[in-house]
C-alpha cells in the first residue's frame, strides 16, 4: 500500500482524511487480508442477516475490525501540530500511529480529537485503528460497526484556535438588527509572548457579500492554553434562519502575528431567536410555532450507519414535504454531516447525549433494566468516567449549528432508578389502569412521600441530571436543556425536572394537563409520541405544549428481540427505503396546507369493521379505538387490484373540507372531514376493476384529486431517479426506485418481482432494499425482490463527470437501462 501524500501550508489546513484506507475483520490483522475501503464505512451492513445474532441490533454481526492508512505529511513545520478528528467510531476504538497507541475511545457516538504530532515520521506513517464491537447488543438500537463517520486531518500552527474552540451565537435579535457574539479560545505554544491581531468578517453564504467585520488586538502569554476572548459586531437587517427560510452566514476568522496569517477558518452559522414559554409553547424568531417533529435513529437502511449526504437529503426532503420541521436524534449525538444538512434545509434538531446514565438498560427487553451478559453491557459501564468528556466533545462540535435548538441529556432514564418506578405505583399488582392512558395511580403527594421513604441507591437521578445540565450550560447557555421523561410524574418530584429548562414527555399526553397544573413554570414538549391523530389533537388543544417528536420518522433496524425474520420495527412514517406509509399521509394532512387527498385500500376486515354496501359506508366497530392506537398501523395497500368477490375498505386522508370517491365514474359518496373523529374517511365497496378517483373540496370547490387504476400485465420497468442526488457530490451516489408498469404506465403494486441490477465500469451497486421490515435479503447485493411492487437501489458513480449506464432486469424477462451522471 503506497503512502497518501498531504502537502501542508503555513496556516491552518483542514483535509478530508476518508480515502486510501484498508480494512479487515479479524482478531488480529494479517498482511494478505487487507482490502481497500473509503470512509465512512460500516462493516456490519456488508454481511447477511442471521437469526443467530441479536434482534435488538438488527440481526447483523459485530466483531473486531482493523483500519490501516499509510500517509506522509509534506512540509509540516516544526512549529505545527497535526490533529486527527474522528466524528464517530463504533466502538471501543484504539488509534495507533507507527506502533504507538495515541488514543482510545469507548463511545461509538461522541467525536474525538487525536494529536499525532509527536509520533509522526517525516518519511511516512502507518495509522492503525482497532475497533472492538464484540459487544453486539450493547446499544439501542442498530449501531453499525467501524469508522462510520468522517475523519479529518487538521494542521495547526503554534498560535491557533483549537479544534472546536470557537462559538458564534447571537443576541438581541430582531428583523432590524442582531448582535453577533464570537467567543474564542486561543493557544500560544511558543516560549515567548506574542501580539495577535484577530480579524472576523461576516459574509452572506448565499450572496458571498461582506456584511460586517471587526478586529481586535491582544497579547498571548508564553505557553498559554485556552485564553478566552470575545469579538462582537452588529448586523443591520439580518436575514434570519428559520424552518421556512434557512438563511446562513459564514464567519471568517483570521489570526495574524507580525502581519502573517497563523490561523484562519470559516464557521457557518445562522441568526435565530428560540424561546420556550410555559404558557404559549415554542417561539422561533418571535413567532409561536408548533414543533412538528420526528425521532430518527442514525442508520439508513441499506447503507447502515455510514450514510452519504445524498441519502440523508432524500430522506429529510421527503419528511419535510410531509410537514416535518424538526428531528430528535434518538438516542445519541448526531453526525456533523447530518447537522449541516439540517442547517441548510431548515430543520430544527434536538441533539441527545445519552441513552444510559448510572444504571444499565437491557437492550433486548424494554423496561427490564439489567445486563444479561457481556455482549449487552453498554455505556453505563463507562458513564462515570467518560460522560463529561463525551458530552463536552459532542456539544463543542455541534454548538455552531443553527439547526440545533435543544440539548437532551437523556432518554427514558427513569426506568433504571427503582425509586422512581416504585413511587408512581404504575406497577403495583392491584392497579388496573393503563400506562399510556391513565394518570399515575399515586397522587402527587403520595409520589413525594414515597420518594422520601424508599431506600436510596448508589446514584440519585436528580443529582446526575443536575450534573449533566451544569456541564451543558457551562459550554452553551444559549439553548435549553431537556430530557425525554417516561415517568414525568416522578421526575417532577425527584429533582430530575429541576435540571431541565423544558421537560419532555415520552408517550405521556395524559400528563400534559397534570404537569402544567402542578408545575406551571416549566415548558412541556412531547419528546417521544405515537404516530397517531390523537397525539397531535392533544397538542393542538393545548397552547402550553410546544409540539411532538413522533416515534419514528423512519424505520430503523433493531428493537425486534426474538422476532425473526423481522429486522426493523415498523413504527416509521417512512420505511427503511424511504417509502411513505399511511401515517405519513395522515400527518401530511395535519402538518401541511397544500390541499391533498390520499387513498389506501385493503380487504375489509369483518372483525373490526362493519359495512353498509348500499351506502358504501364503513365504520370501525369500536368507535373509540382510534383514541388508544399506538405505534403499528395495519397493512394498507396503494393499489386497486383485488378479486371480484372481495369487499374493499378504502381509507381516505385529506386536509380538505370534504372528499368524494368515484368508482368508474359512479359516486361512492361524500365524506366530511369534520364529521370523522379519527380524521380517516372510510368507504366500503365490492371490488370492480377500473378507476378509483378521489377529489377534495374546500369551500365547495374542487382543489385536488388522486386516481388509482387497476394495473394490467407488466410491459416495462420504470426507473425513477432522485432530483436532489446531484446536489451532494461527497460520495457520488444515486437513488433508483424500481417498479413494473403496464402498458398504460400504471405501476403494478399488487404483485412482486425480482430485479437484478448491473452497471458498466463507471458505476457500482452500493446496495438494495425494499423497505419491508421482515425482509432479510442482504443489503449488499445486485438482486432484490420487491415489496408492494417496488424496490430501491443505490448506485455509486466511480468516475466524476463520466456517464454511467445501469441496466435493470426483471425475473419476467423485462429490461431497462438508465444513464446516470
Amino acid at each position: 500500500m503506497s503512502h497518501a501524500q498531504y502537502s501542508i501550508a503555513n496556516c491552518r489546513e483542514q483535509r478530508c482524511f476518508n480515502s486510501n484506507w484498508q480494512f479487515q475483520l479479524a482478531e488480529q490483522p494479517k498482511d494478505q487480508d487487507w482490502r481497500d475501503v473509503t470512509l465512512p464505512h460500516d462493516w456490519s451492513v456488508e454481511h447477511p442477516f442471521s437469526e443467530e445474532l441479536e434482534g435488538c441490533t438488527g440481526y447483523l454481526p459485530g466483531g473486531i475490525g482493523w483500519y490501516q492508512k499509510r500517509f506522509q505529511l509534506l512540509g509540516l513545520g516544526s512549529n505545527q501540530r497535526a490533529i486527527l478528528v474522528f466524528d464517530g467510531v463504533y466502538n471501543h476504538s484504539e488509534v495507533r500511529l507507527n506502533g504507538t497507541t495515541v488514543a482510545t475511545q469507548v463511545s461509538g457516538y461522541a467525536p474525538f480529537v487525536v494529536d499525532i504530532t509527536e509520533q509522526l515520521n517525516a518519511d511516512g506513517n502507518e495509522l492503525l485503528v482497532k475497533v472492538d464491537r464484540t459487544r453486539i447488543a450493547d446499544s439501542r438500537w442498530y449501531t453499525g460497526s467501524g469508522i462510520y463517520r468522517d475523519v479529518k486531518l487538521v494542521v495547526l500552527s503554534d498560535v491557533h484556535v483549537p479544534v472546536w474552540g470557537n462559538f458564534i451565537h447571537c443576541q438581541d435579535i430582531s428583523p432590524q438588527q442582531a448582535n453577533v457574539i464570537h467567543e474564542l479560545q486561543l493557544n500560544n505554544d511558543r516560549s515567548t509572548e506574542v501580539a495577535v491581531e484577530l480579524q472576523f468578517d461576516v459574509m452572506s453564504k448565499a450572496s458571498e457579500k461582506l456584511v460586517a467585520s471587526v478586529s481586535q488586538q491582544l497579547t498571548l502569554q508564553a505557553g498559554v492554553q485556552g485564553q478566552s476572548t470575545v469579538l462582537q459586531l452588529s448586523l443591520s437587517n439580518p436575514e434570519l434562519w428559520s424552518t421556512a427560510e434557512p438563511n446562513l452566514y459564514v464567519g471568517k476568522t483570521k489570526l495574524l502575528v507580525d502581519g502573517q496569517c497563523v490561523d484562519q477558518f470559516d464557521t457557518v452559522f445562522g441568526i435565530r431567536d428560540i424561546h420556550f414559554c410555559p404558557k404559549t409553547g415554542f417561539h422561533l424568531n418571535g413567532q409561536a410555532q408548533k414543533i412538528k417533529g420526528v425521532c430518527l435513529h442514525h442508520d439508513a437502511g441499506l447503507v447502515g450507519a455510514a450514510i452519504p449526504d445524498a441519502v440523508w437529503a432524500r430522506r429529510l426532503n421527503i419528511l419535510k414535504a410531509g410537514g416535518m420541521n424538526a428531528i430528535r436524534i434518538a438516542h445519541n449525538p448526531a453526525s456533523d454531516r447530518l447537522l449541516t444538512l439540517c442547517d441548510e434545509l431548515g430543520i430544527l434538531v434536538q441533539d441527545e447525549f445519552f441513552d444510559e446514565w448510572d444504571f444499565p438498560k437491557d437492550k433486548r427487553r424494554n423496561m427490564n433494566e439489567q445486563h444479561d451478559d457481556y455482549v449487552s453491557r453498554g455505556y453505563a459501564d463507562y458513564f462515570q468516567d467518560n460522560a463529561e468528556q463525551d458530552l463536552r466533545t459532542s456539544l463543542l462540535c455541534h454548538r455552531n449549528h443553527p439547526s440545533v435548538f435543544m440539548w437532551s441529556i437523556g432518554n427514558e432514564i427513569e426506568w433504571t432508578y427503582p425509586r422512581n418506578v416504585d413511587a408512581t405505583g404504575f406497577f403495583d399488582v392491584d392497579w388496573s389502569g393503563n400506562y399510556f392512558w391513565s394518570l399515575p395511580p399515586n397522587s402527587r403527594d403520595q409520589i413525594i412521600a414515597k420518594l422520601k421513604e424508599l431506600p436510596a441507591h448508589q446514584y440519585d437521578i436528580g443529582e446526575t441530571a443536575q450534573k449533566l445540565a451544569k456541564w451543558t450550560k457551562a459550554l452553551d447557555a444559549t439553548r435549553p436543556v431537556t430530557a425525554n421523561c417516561i415517568l414525568p410524574s416522578a421526575s417532577y418530584e425527584s429533582g430530575y425536572a429541576d435540571a431541565l429548562d423544558v421537560i419532555g414527555f415520552s408517550y405521556r399526553q395524559v400528563v400534559f394537563d397534570y404537569g402544567h397544573q402542578h408545575h406551571p413554570h416549566l415548558p412541556i414538549i412531547g419528546n417521544e409520541s405515537l404516530p397517531q391523530w390523537h397525539e397531535w389533537k392533544a397538542v393542538m388543544e393545548r397552547p402550553h405544549v410546544s409540539g411532538v417528536f413522533l416515534w419514528t420518522g423512519i424505520d430503523y433496524m433493531g428493537e425486534v428481540n426474538e422476532q425473526w425474520p423481522t429486522k426493523t420495527l415498523a413504527s416509521g412514517l417512512l420505511d427503511t427505503a424511504g417509502f411513505g406509509r399511511a401515517p405519513y399521509y395522515l400527518y401530511k394532512t395535519l402538518w401541511t396546507e397544500q390541499p391533498m387527498v390520499h387513498m389506501e385500500t385493503q380487504v375489509l376486515d369483518d372483525e373490526h369493521y362493519s359495512a353498509d354496501l348500499s351506502q358504501f359506508t364503513a365504520e370501525e366497530k369500536d368507535a373509540e379505538a382510534w383514541k388508544t392506537k399506538v405505534w403499528i398501523w395495519p397493512k394498507l395497500n396503494r393499489h386497486w387490484n383485488y378479486a371480484s368477490n372481495q369487499t374493499i375498505l378504502i381509507q381516505g386522508f385529506t386536509n380538505c373540507d370534504e372528499m368524494e370517491l368515484f368508482l368508474n365514474g359512479m359516486s361512492l359518496g361524500v365524506r366530511q372531514l369534520a364529521s370523522q373523529d379519527d380524521r380517516i374517511l372510510k368507504w366500503a365497496v365490492p371490488y370492480e376493476q377500473g378507476e378509483l378517483k378521489a377529489i377534495g373540496r374546500t369551500d365547495g370547490k374542487v382543489v385536488t384529486e388522486q386516481v388509482l387504476r387497476s394495473a394490467g400485465i407488466a410491459s416495462d420497468i420504470r426507473i425513477q431517479t432522485c432530483a436532489s442526488d446531484a446536489d451532494y457530490q461527497d460520495q457520488q451516489v444515486r437513488h433508483l426506485v424500481l417498479d413494473l408498469v403496464d402498458g398504460q404506465g400504471q405501476p403494478i403494486c399488487h404483485q412482486e418481482t425480482k430485479f437484478s441490477v448491473t452497471t458498466d465500469d463507471a458505476a457500482q451497486v452500493v446496495g438494495v432494499d425494499n423497505g419491508a421490515p421482515a425482509s432479510v435479503q442482504p443489503f449488499q447485493s445486485n438482486c432484490i425482490e420487491t415489496a408492494d411492487g417496488r424496490a430501491l437501489v443505490l448506485i455509486r458513480l466511480l468516475e466524476p463527470g463520466k456517464a454511467a449506464k445501469v441496466t435493470v432486469q426483471s425475473d419476467t424477462g423485462l429490461s431497462q437501462t438508465v444513464t446516470l451522471q
